[in-house]
């Protein structure tokens, strides 16, 4: 007897759009497109670190998220090399500031407070923080993406933490491939 249910094999994946790190990734991407658009010169060799640096967040969870299916330790690695992209486009954006004389917000500041709100919306979207990176000031821009970016950061830690223990229960493609084909083995030899 063979068995029927392949679902357990290859298991769901993919669905990346509906991650909210994915969703603040994306945000990070376009707002970062603008402002190095508006405060940064085209021709510097930061706009293309700091636009790669964004893009790679943003990419490598849609990958990682993909790759899941067959490969729990490349979604781990990919997920971890958001993270880091995210974490030096943040030492970017700091040293824009620092290099200006521009003020870096607190974490307490009542401004950042505002932002971060923003962010726990449900809806929120690039357009949600529109005013804030293509209306304001570079300090104002600078800071708004400061913000975002640690909220995706955030969201990115805690799916690396639950990608890690769901690997430590559960493993990974090849203990399922295992477990399948022993599975197999033994309805065929009843």
């Amino acid at each position: 007897m063979v068995m029927e249910d392949n679902s357990n094999l290859i298991p769901p994946h993919g669905g990346y759009r509906n991650l909210k790190s994915y969703q603040m990734a994306e945000i990070v991407y376009d707002g970062t497109v603008k402002f190095c658009d508006r405060f940064v010169d085209k021709r510097s060799r930061t706009t293309d670190q700091m636009v790669q640096a964004a893009r790679s967040g943003r990419q490598n969870i849609a990958e990682g998220s993909m790759a899941s299916g067959t490969s729990k330790k490349t979604e781990l690695k990919l997920v971890g090399v958001a993270r880091a992209s995210l974490e030096e486009l943040l030492i970017d954006y700091q040293d824009f500031l620092r290099q200006r004389n521009l003020a870096l917000w607190n974490k307490d500041d009542p401004r950042v407070l505002k932002i971060r709100k923003i962010g726990s919306q449900e809806d929120r979207s690039y357009l949600t923080y529109k005013t804030y990176l293509e209306e304001q000031s570079s300090e104002i821009a600078a800071n708004t993406l400061l913000c975002i970016i640690n909220q995706t950061n955030y969201l990115l830690d805690q799916l690396l933490r639950k990608l890690e223990q769901d690997f430590k229960e559960n493993g990974g493609f090849t203990e399922r491939l295992y477990n399948y084909r022993k599975n197999n083995r033994d309805n065929f030899n009843n």
